[in-house]
């Protein structure tokens, strides 16, 4: 996960947000990410931790490991040893130049200190190629981690310089368990297709999960499928199957309609839309020159819509193409 490891916050009604209630410790509490956890403890049991470069899309643990491994090396006086910033926000040359200067220059005694920079992709060229400089100069008392989505935005000097660790998307057991054992501690009842659904919705993102499970429990007695899809403002896989299945078949008008129905009644962005495209080509029921031929009306509607094109002619588009082609 990706903020802050802060004491639970609570909301203006007094509800504690979970995905800070329930953040992992402790490397052990980390959840699908054993390889990756089992090489990092050898590090510390050696007390050798280099620095490190995680890689990884959003919600996947990122954050949770490196506020663990502080946790593991220093024990309950880790804050005072462990610097969090975000790149993303602090993105210039100063930053590296002052503040985590600064933080490397005050570490006595032997011991190093951690500076953790999260959303390091972030960073510009040259604040970059003043970190590479930092880490070299602060070696002996200071270790970086940084995390990032994507590695092949961090120069290759300081790719160099770190072990890099990249952590895929959580795997749905992991999930589902998560999900069962905060339900279980919240005494909130979720049914199998409940879970299913959020497993679904997350797309392995623990934390998308997490913030789903919280919100569907406030909507009723009983967290159902009904209610994950209601507030994840997710299609049913079977509304994208259908709507696939129909423009292949040459019934845009039916095709379309289905469409009309994601984009308006249930309220998703058509960029969500896409992803859930992309997600389901395989699941499908498709040869596989179909199959292949959907896959390249995706990517050209994607690049559209990220450029700036209208979501809903796009993806009408998308469907219409199909449809031709099948008359």
């Amino acid at each position: 996960m990706s903020e802050a490891d802060e004491q639970p916050a609570a909301t203006a009604t007094g509800r504690e947000i979970w995905i800070e209630k329930y953040r992992p410790q402790g490397l052990d509490d980390v959840h699908g990410q054993e390889a990756i956890v089992e090489r990092i403890q050898s590090y510390i049991d050696q007390d050798d931790v280099p620095h490190l470069l995680f890689s990884g899309p959003a919600g996947v643990g990122k954050t949770t490991t490196a506020t663990a491994i502080a946790r593991e090396v220093y024990g309950d006086e880790w804050r005072g040893n462990f610097l969090e910033l975000n790149a993303s926000d602090q993105r210039g040359i100063d930053v590296v130049r002052d503040r985590i200067k600064g933080f490397a220059r005050s570490s006595f005694g032997g011991d190093f200190r951690i500076v953790f920079l999260d959303e390091a992709d972030s960073l510009t060229d040259s604040a970059q190629a003043a970190l590479r400089r930092t880490m070299e100069q602060f070696s002996d008392n200071t270790r970086f981690i940084l995390s990032c989505n994507y590695s092949s935005k961090i120069i290759d000097p300081i790719q160099s310089r770190c072990a890099v660790f990249r952590f895929s998307p959580l795997g749905d057991e992991a999930v589902a368990a998560q999900i069962r054992e905060i339900a279980a501690t919240e005494s909130i009842e979720v049914t199998d297709d409940g879970v299913d659904a959020i497993v679904y919705a997350a797309d392995g993102d623990m934390r998308r999960a997490i913030n789903s499970l919280q919100a569907a429990a406030t909507t009723g007695d009983v967290v159902d499928e009904e209610a994950v899809y209601a507030i994840t403002a997710t299609a049913r896989p079977e509304e994208i199957e259908s709507m696939v299945t129909d423009a292949l078949a040459g019934d845009f008008t039916r095709a379309r309609s289905t469409l009309d129905t994601l984009l308006t009644d249930i309220g998703m962005a058509g960029g969500d839309v896409i992803d859930q495209l992309h997600r389901s080509v395989w699941e499908f029921d498709l040869e596989e020159r179909e199959a292949v031929r959907l896959l390249e009306r995706i990517g050209e509607a994607d690049y559209r819509i990220a450029e700036g094109a209208n979501e809903q002619v796009q993806l009408e588009a998308l469907l219409a193409t199909l449809a031709l082609k099948a008359v």
